[in-house]
C-alpha cells in the first residue's frame, strides 16, 4: 500500500488524492445492489435528526416509509403513580440483607413499579405509482451514498432511463424527491401519502396535499398480550399528539394534478417532490394538545421554503451541511491487489465476507456507515436516537422503540465524541436534562431520597419511574435503578473531551450532583460495613444462589457498584475542576473508599453478584458487570492488571455468542484488554448476514443486508457500538492518556487514520504499517497537557522526547497549545 505524504493529517482532502484507489473508490462510499428492497431491512436510511426515510428503490410501486423523531404516543408522565411504593422498601431490604430471602425481596420489589414507557411511531408512506408501456426492467441499480446522504435508483424502461435521487435536507427540513427521465416527457406517475395512523387529507391551493393525523393516547409494548393494544381514547387527559405531513410537487414541464387521492403528473421530464412533516410536540413537560406547537405552521413553512429553491441549491445546501460533519474523520487500510469481493453489491458483498473473504474497505466502509447513521438520526435540536434511530415501520415496534437506559441509548452516543460527532451527543445531554427533572419526582415519590432517579425505560416524556404496570414487569429489568448516574457519564464524557468548562459549569456538574445525591441516599450498609444498593438487578440475568434457588433480585451487584464508582471518580475530579465543593468532594471520597469492592470468583472471573454464584444463563448477552471496564474505566490492564485478566476469564467464559448490541460491547471490553485479534473477531462476527425474518435473539445477532445491526429485529444500538469498538482498537484515552494503536488486529497490519478525538480535546491522525505507527498527529484544540503511549520511543516536532517503559511501552508528557499541531515520529 502506498505510504500517504504527512500532509494528510492536515488536510483530509490530501488524503483523499493519497489513498490506495481500492480504498477510497467510489463505491467504498457506497451500499449498492442490483435489486430493490423486497423487505424493509434490505430498504436505505436517510435522516436529518428529525425526519427520516427507508428508501425500498422499488420500480413501477416505489414506497419511501416516512418518520418523525417527535412522533410518540403518550403525553407528559403523570406523578403519584404508585403510592405504595415507599413502603415496600425497607421490607425488601430486610429480606435482603437481615433474612437472605431473595425470593420475598423479588416479590416486594415488583410492588415498587410504575407504568409502561410510551412508544415511536411511524409517520407515513409515501407511494410512487409509475407506468409503463412495456413491463421489462433492465440495467436496474439503487445506492445509498454515505459520502452525501443521498439515495439513488436508476433503471431502464421503456428505453429510457428513469433516475430518482432522494435526500433528507437539515437546512430546508424537507424530504426532497427528484424524478427525472433520459428522455422528455416520459415521466407519468401518480404520488400517493398514507399513515398507519388515523389520517385526515385535503387539498390547499390546489397544489399542495395535506394530511393531518394524531397519535394514539398510549400503546401497549409489544411483549404485552393485549386485545386492544392501541388507545386512542386519552383517559388521562393530555395524551395523544398532532401530526401533518405535506407533499407538493414541482414539474419543469409536463402536467401536475393535485387531489385527496394524491399528485397525478404526466408527459414530464424532471419533477421535484418536496415532503414536509411536524408534530406539536412541545417538550417533555408540554400537553402536545392544549400546549402543542403549531404542526401545520411547522410543516407549511418549510415546503413553502423549500418549493422556492432549485434542485441544485437544495442538493448543494444539503451536502454542504452533511459533509462538514461527515468529513472530518477519514479511515482506510490496506487492501489485497484484487479485492474481487469490494466489486460486489452489497448484498452479495456482504455474504463473502460472512463466508470468509478478505474486505479490509467493507469494514472501514462499515465504520463510516455507523457515523453516517448517527448523524442522520439525532441532530442539535432533535430528540435524541431511539431503538431504531429514527427509523420504524411498527404501530407497536419490538420494545416500544423507547430509550432501554441499561446499556442501548448509552450505546448510542459511545462513538459521538470518538469519532468526532460532538454535536450529534447534544439531543442526549438535552434529554438528561429533561428526565432529571422527572427524575427528582421518581427519587422523592417512590424512595423518598434526593437527587434524580432514571430506571430501566424512558421515552420522549422522560419517562423515569420503574416500568412494570405496577407489579407486571420482572424486576430484573424494571426495577434496575442505575439510570441516572449512567446517563451521568455522558456529562462528563463531553467535558473530558471538549474542556467546555461553562457546559461543565452551568450543566453537567449540578446533572451529575443530582445523581450522587440520589446515590448517596440509596446506598445503605451491610454487616461489613460496606455501602452497598438493595435492592439491586444485574440488567436481566438471574443467578443461582447457594441453596440452588434461582433470583435476579440481590444486594450490591457489580454493575450498580461499578456505575456509582464512575459517577463519584467523575463527580470528584469536576470539582476540583472548577475549583468548588471542597467539603462535598471530601465527603464523596469517603463514600467511594466505602463502596462495595470487586471480587473475583473461584473461577478467575470477574464476580457478577454479590456472592460467588452461578448465572441461570452462563452465556447470557449481557455483561454488565464489565462496565468497569468498557465504558468505565475502574479496570484496565495497565493499572488494574489482577480485575483485566479477571474481565478476561468472565468473556472467555461467557463465550462470544451474542445478540447484534452484545457483539458491539464485546468489541469494546476486548479493546479495552489490548487484545486487538479478538477484538477484530468480533468486528468479523457483527458483521455477519443475518436473515431477514429472524427475530427471535436467541439465535445471535449480525447485520442485515442493508448493514442495519440485527439483533435480531433490528436495533440500532449495535451499529453504534460496533463503530465505537473500532475507534477503541485504533485510539483510547481513559486512563490520562492517549494510547495509539492499542488494540490493533493483525488484519489492520497497515493503514490510516484521522480525525479522531481524545480527552483533553486532542484530534488525532495516526499512519502505520507492519502494525507499527510511522507518523502521529496531534492537533491540540485546548491547550491541554498531552501524555501519549506508544509502542515505540518517538520524537515530537523533531525533538527526541524523553520516555518512560513499562510492559505496554512508552510514555511521553509533553505540554500543548492551543490550535498547534504536533508531529510524533519513531526515533
Amino acid at each position: 500500500m502506498h505510504i500517504f505524504k504527512w500532509r494528510w493529517v492536515l488536510c483530509p482532502i490530501i488524503l483523499l488524492c493519497c489513498t490506495n484507489s481500492r480504498a477510497q473508490s467510489p463505491n467504498n462510499n457506497k451500499l449498492w445492489y442490483k435489486k430493490p428492497a423486497a423487505v424493509w431491512t434490505e430498504a436505505l436510511p436517510l435522516g436529518n435528526g428529525r425526519l427520516g426515510a427507508m428508501v425500498f428503490g422499488r420500480t413501477n410501486e416505489e414506497l419511501i416509509q416516512l418518520n418523525e423523531g417527535s412522533l410518540w404516543t403518550g403525553g407528559p408522565v403523570r406523578t403519584n403513580v404508585n403510592p405504595g411504593a415507599y413502603s415496600n422498601l425497607q421490607i425488601v431490604r430486610d429480606a435482603l440483607l437481615k433474612e437472605q430471602d431473595y425470593e420475598k425481596a423479588y416479590e416486594y420489589t415488583k410492588k415498587m413499579q410504575g407504568y409502561y414507557s410510551e412508544s415511536y411511531l411511524p409517520m407515513g408512506d409515501l407511494f410512487i405509482h409509475q407506468s409503463f408501456r412495456d413491463t421489462a426492467i433492465t440495467d436496474y441499480y439503487r445506492d445509498l451514498n454515505i459520502a452525501n446522504a443521498t439515495a439513488t435508483t436508476s433503471f431502464v424502461a421503456d428505453g429510457t432511463t428513469f433516475t430518482r435521487e432522494v435526500f433528507v435536507s437539515a437546512p430546508d427540513q424537507v424530504i426532497v424527491v427528484r424524478l427525472s427521465a433520459s428522455k422528455p416527457h416520459q415521466l407519468h406517475f401518480t404520488v400517493g401519502l398514507n399513515s398507519q395512523l388515523a389520517l385526515r387529507k385535503a387539498i390547499r391551493d390546489g397544489r399542495v396535499l395535506e394530511c393531518r393525523g394524531k397519535a394514539p393516547a398510549h400503546i401497549q409494548p409489544n411483549y404485552i398480550q393485549s386485545k386492544n393494544p392501541i388507545e386512542y381514547t386519552d383517559t388521562a387527559g393530555c395524551r395523544g399528539m398532532r401530526f401533518e405531513m405535506q407533499l407538493q410537487a414541482v414539474a419543469k414541464d409536463g402536467k401536475v394534478t393535485t387531489d385527496t387521492a394524491g399528485v397525478h403528473v404526466s408527459e414530464a421530464t424532471e419533477v421535484l417532490l418536496i415532503i414536509a412533516g411536524a408534530t406539536s410536540f412541545n417538550g417533555f413537560d408540554k400537553c402536545p394538545d392544549s400546549q402543542g406547537k403549531d404542526e401545520h405552521a411547522l410543516a407549511t413553512a418549510a415546503l413553502g421554503k423549500a418549493v422556492k429553491k432549485s434542485w441544485t441549491a437544495l442538493r448543494t445546501d444539503h451536502i454542504n451541511d452533511y459533509r462538514k460533519y461527515f468529513d472530518r474523520v477519514h479511515f482506510t487500510l490496506a487492501s489485497p491487489a484484487h479485492n474481487e469481493n469490494a466489486a460486489k453489491p452489497t448484498d452479495e458483498r456482504l455474504l463473502g465476507y460472512t463466508e470468509g473473504a478478505v474486505d479490509p474497505s467493507f469494514e472501514t466502509l462499515y465504520f463510516q456507515y455507523g457515523r453516517y447513521l448517527l448523524i442522520s438520526c439525532s441532530r442539535p435540536g432533535s430528540v435524541p436516537a431511539n431503538l431504531q434511530g429514527i427509523w420504524n415501520k411498527e404501530m407497536r415496534p419490538p420494545w416500544s422503540a423507547n430509550y432501554t437506559t441499561n446499556i442501548n441509548v448509552q450505546m448510542n452516543y459511545w462513538p459521538a465524541e470518538t469519532l468526532n460527532m460532538t454535536e450529534m451527543h447534544q439531543p442526549l445531554l438535552e434529554f438528561v436534562k429533561a428526565v432529571a427533572k422527572t427524575g427528582a419526582v421518581t427519587s422523592r415519590e417512590f424512595y423518598h431520597t434526593r437527587g434524580w432517579a432514571l430506571h430501566h425505560n424512558s421515552d420522549i416524556w422522560a419517562l423515569s419511574n420503574p416500568v412494570g404496570d405496577i407489579g407486571h414487569g420482572d424486576p430484573m429489568w424494571a426495577n434496575w435503578t442505575m439510570g441516572s448516574p449512567w446517563l451521568s457519564q455522558h456529562l462528563w464524557t463531553h467535558y473530558a473531551f471538549t474542556k467546555d468548562k461553562q457546559f461543565l459549569r452551568e450543566t453537567a456538574y449540578p446533572l451529575m450532583k443530582g445523581a450522587a445525591d440520589f446515590c448517596i441516599d440509596w446506598l445503605v450498609e451491610d454487616k461489613d460495613g460496606f455501602l452497598v444498593t438493595a435492592p439491586s438487578v444485574s440488567p436481566e440475568n438471574r443467578y443461582i444462589d447457594d441453596n440452588g434457588k434461582h433470583g435476579s433480585v440481590s444486594v450490591a451487584t457489580t454493575m450498580d457498584m461499578e456505575i456509582i464508582w464512575d459517577l463519584f471518580t467523575n463527580l470528584i475530579e469536576a470539582s476540583r475542576e472548577l475549583g468548588i465543593d471542597a467539603d462535598y468532594r471530601a465527603m464523596l471520597e469517603a463514600k467511594k473508599s466505602k463502596l462495595y469492592p470487586l471480587h473475583i470468583g473461584r473461577k478467575g472471573n470477574l464476580q457478577e453478584w454479590y456472592r460467588d454464584w452461578e448465572d441461570e444463563d452462563p452465556h447470557h448477552r449481557h455483561v454488565s458487570h464489565l462496565f468497569g471496564l468498557y465504558p468505565g474505566r475502574e479496570i484496565s490492564p495497565v493499572r488494574t492488571p489482577d480485575f483485566a485478566a479477571a474481565s478476561k476469564k468472565t468473556l472467555e467464559l461467557r463465550g462470544d455468542a451474542g445478540t447484534g448490541w452484545s457483539l458491539a460491547w464485546k468489541i469494546n471490553f476486548w479493546a479495552r484488554l489490548l487484545d486487538g485479534n479478538h477484538a477484530y473477531k468480533m468486528v468479523h462476527d457483527l458483521l455477519h448476514l443475518t436473515g431477514q425474518t429472524g427475530t427471535q435473539y436467541a439465535n445471535g445477532g449480525g447485520s442485515y443486508v442493508n448493514l442495519f445491526d440485527a439483533h435480531p429485529p433490528f436495533q440500532i444500538d449495535g451499529n453504534f457500538g460496533g463503530v465505537a469498538g473500532m475507534g477503541e482498537m485504533l485510539l483510547q484515552s481513559q486512563n490520562d492518556e492517549m494510547a495509539i494503536l492499542p488494540a490493533l488486529p493483525d488484519a489492520w497490519a497497515e493503514g490510516a487514520v484521522s480525525g479522531l478525538k481524545a480527552r483533553g480535546n486532542f484530534e488525532v491522525g495516526i499512519e502505520w504499517k507492519n502494525k507499527q505507527s510511522n507518523r502521529i498527529s496531534i492537533k491540540s484544540l485546548a491547550g491541554s497537557h498531552c501524555v501519549v503511549r506508544t509502542a515505540v520511543p518517538v520524537k515530537v516536532n523533531g525533538i527526541a522526547a524523553s520516555a518512560v517503559k513499562d510492559a505496554f511501552g512508552y510514555t511521553i508528557q509533553f505540554n500543548t497549545e492551543k490550535g498547534k499541531t504536533y508531529e510524533l515520529v519513531p526515533r
